[in-house]
Formats: structure tokens, sequence, C-alpha cells
């Protein structure tokens, strides 16, 4: 009996992030999902500029490629072009909440009938560690040696509480991955993201409050437990949005 093996929506290819990074548990879990709804067949990637940027080589579903911050313009002309097709986006919160905000907000305000999987680790990964639209206030990074000054640059952005005051979006939850148990609700949350879009349900977004132990300048223990001291409580966990459940329970009152 098989008790565990790889998704057969991941390829055999080396991941090639860094030790300590949830980028692998993340992709395995997209993956999980794909394999449980039987759809790689159907399913079309889009990967932006970021870590992420070589996801090609690790999903065994099709790939786009998209400019930075475009993916989920591009995934929007892929599901309307291709509409019996699964279309989904990973992204990385530089690329999402930065030059990509806008794609985003309209993709989601239209209810676009995508999934986008947005990684959330507070900082710019592939390109050095530059300060992101994530970084937390005080937190250092390439460009802010002295901690994040929130009277300058601004506090970070919380993406998922932001999209759930649109009336568009069908379903937006954060999670994390940094221990056992939220891998088990990242995965759950996954898979209603992916399984919303099969049932034609509209735009879900499934943030992963993740780590990132080089641009941290940490090890990779050291950073899963700063997720869970710093990112967190700045991140609440939790489902901001879910357009069928609230439905549901409207129906019950009534």
């Amino acid at each position: 009996m098989i008790v565990f093996e790889k998704p057969k929506a991941l390829t055999d290819a080396p991941l090639h992030y860094c030790p300590g990074c949830t980028h692998g548990i993340i992709h395995r879990l997209v993956a999980e999902a794909i394999d449980e709804l039987g759809i790689e067949g159907i399913t079309v990637g889009v990967a932006p500029v970021g870590c992420s940027v070589m996801a090609y080589d690790y999903f065994a579903c099709d790939m786009v490629e998209a400019a930075h911050g475009r993916a989920p313009a591009v995934a929007t002309g892929l599901k309307r072009c291709m509409p019996e097709n699964i279309i989904f986006t990973y992204q990385g919160d530089g690329d999402l909440a930065s030059i990509g905000m806008a794609e985003t907000v309209h993709a989601a305000t239209r209810n676009e009938n995508i999934t986008i999987i947005f990684v959330n680790n507070a900082i710019y990964g592939m390109t050095g560690g530059q300060m992101a639209p994530t970084s937390l206030p005080g937190q250092v990074t390439q460009t802010s040696p002295y901690g994040r000054d929130v009277t300058v640059a601004g506090y970070p952005i919380r993406v998922s509480e932001m999209l759930s005051t649109l009336e568009g979006p069908e379903y937006i939850e954060r999670v994390a991955v940094n221990n056992v148990k939220n891998v088990r609700n990242a995965k759950k949350a996954i898979l209603k993201a992916f399984k919303n879009q099969v049932e034609g349900k509209g735009f879900s977004l499934v943030e992963v409050v993740s780590t990132c132990p080089t641009n941290w300048g940490m090890t990779p223990s050291q950073a899963l437990e700063w997720v869970d001291t710093n990112m967190i409580p700045y991140y609440p966990l939790g489902v901001y949005k879910d357009k069928t459940a609230a439905a549901v329970e409207a129906a019950k009152e009534e």
C-alpha cells in the first residue's frame, strides 16, 4: 500500500529554491490539489518574474510566462479564450502587491474565474532582499538597513483584507506553511480555491505567509519561528471572504 508519494502534477526536476524556503511546500500543495481534482490535463499555470519564475520546470501542466506583475491579466486572457481550462497564477508579494497590484485588483473586482496563489514572504527574494510592499514596520532589508520607516515608506499592504472589501471576489483566505497544522489548513484552502474555479464560482486568492531565510538572514528554523512571532500577528490567518459560505449562512438565518 502506498502511504506517501510525489504528486503526479510535479515533475522530477530538483527545486532551485534556497534551503528552508517554503516555495517547495506550496508547490506540493498546488500539485496535490491538481491531482485530487483530476485537472492536470486542462490546467495552465502562469508564473511571472520572481523566485517562482522557473515554476515551468516543476509543474507538469502547461505553463505560461508573464511579465513582472502581469500574471492576473495573462490569466484573464487565457481563461476568456479557453473557459473550459483551469487557470492559476503563482505570484510573490513583490510581484503581486507592487507592480502587479492594478492587475490583481481589477481581476478581483471583475470576479474573473481564475485562481491566484499569492506567496507573501515580506521581501523581494529573487533580486536580493529589497523592501517589499509587505515588509513589516521596522524590518531590515537591503533597501531599509535601519528598518522600514513607515513615515517614509508607508505601511505594509494587507492584500487579503484589501481585496475582501471588493464586491467581486468569491473567496479570499490567508494561510501559512510554517508548521504541520498550518500546512494542512493551507492545503484545504488551495484545494477550495481550485474547486471554486472548477465550479465556475469566480475569483479565488489564497495568500500564503512564507519564509525567506536567505534574505531574512536566518536559519530555516529561525525563519519558521519568525513567521509565528512577527508575520502572523501582522497578517492574521483566516478566511477574509467566502461568498458561498456567507450565502449559506444567510439562508439558514432566514
